[in-house]
């Protein structure tokens, strides 16, 4: 039996490349880890955010879509993530940076029983800062060039939050098929957890009836959990394939390998492996400063190359 470590990553969407690149660099102070595609869809820009080196739990990732209109919040998606940081103080610290940059943000309140701070990005993707008192998360490394000092770094997710039609069916999925724990449970919420007692692996599933929301820039896309591995990677594809939910099957995204499944409420789920990581085909120094590309797209650079605007670092 294998558990859940938590968190690997969560993808949105995106309008715009360029604004979205300041907001996460220079206003979040993450690090861009990785300059990819869609490898589904080459045309398309798939940026990665995170600490030092992408560390599977830190990443936040963005499809670029030009194209996309506004979202249409609704229920049966993913509808708020949680952004860890260590102190009190340091949502002093983002409040006054957030008030001085023109990020649109609320005031300090609680969220998920912690001190929080919720805020918006470029594209309205809805984001809370939590306090997780007085550590450092075991799978955070600093990034010593952030403009943001250390001790305020956002050091990875925390929870992510789901809103739902039936909160059975993403229970059973969560506890049956992946080995989450119920840690809080009340009429209309439920908290998970895929480590008892750790955030960063923290699922709030909520109840709401309603329109089903409609994707955008600003929208998840989906959520990806950690597993160690391929062979826990297959011992969780068997789980899923018990329960009756289509996989895509295993799929080698050269960074790491994973599995997508949608559960019955329509929430995508990705599982994804911890390595081999983004410096499998750079170093750490250089991480995220060109367009890198999977071995089965290199023939093809020079297209894609043509077809990608260059992100203009302001």
């Amino acid at each position: 039996m294998y558990t859940i470590p938590g968190h690997h990553h969560i993808s949105m969407i995106t309008k715009d490349v360029q604004k979205n690149n300041y907001f996460y660099k220079k206003v979040l102070g993450l690090r861009r880890v990785k300059v990819t595609v869609n490898q589904d869809d080459p045309s398309m820009y798939h940026l990665f955010y995170g600490d030092l080196t992408g560390s599977p739990g830190t990443e936040l990732t963005f499809f670029e879509m030009p194209l996309a209109g506004s979202t249409h919040r609704g229920t049966n998606a993913i509808t708020r993530i949680g952004l860890i940081v260590s102190s009190e103080d340091s949502l002093l610290y983002w409040k006054e940076r957030f008030e001085r940059l023109n990020v649109n943000h609320g005031e300090i309140t609680s969220y998920a029983n912690r001190p929080a701070l919720h805020f918006e990005d470029v594209d309205g993707l809805r984001m809370v800062l939590l306090v997780v008192e007085g550590q450092t998360l075991p799978h955070f490394e600093y990034w010593d060039q952030s403009p943001v000092p250390k001790k305020h770094q956002i050091q990875g997710m925390g929870p992510v939050e789901i809103t739902v039609r039936r909160l059975e069916k993403i229970k059973r999925t969560l506890t049956d098929v992946l080995g989450y724990s119920v840690v809080s449970e009340e009429e209309n919420e439920v908290i998970f957890q895929s480590v008892k007692g750790e955030v960063f692996g923290e699922i709030i599933a909520k109840y709401e009836d309603g329109p089903l929301e409609r994707p955008g820039r600003g929208s998840v896309h989906h959520l990806a959990i950690r597993v160690k591995n391929e062979e826990e990677l297959k011992y969780f594809e068997e789980q899923v394939q018990k329960q009756g939910f289509h996989s895509s099957g295993i799929i080698d995204r050269f960074y790491f390998k994973s599995l997508y499944f949608r559960e019955s409420n329509g929430i995508v789920f990705e599982i994804a492996t911890d390595g081999p990581g983004f410096t499998v085909d750079g170093d750490v120094q250089t991480l995220g400063e060109q367009l890198d590309l999977p071995p089965q797209l290199q023939e093809r650079r020079a297209e894609i190359e043509a077809k990608l605007t260059p992100i203009e670092e302001m």
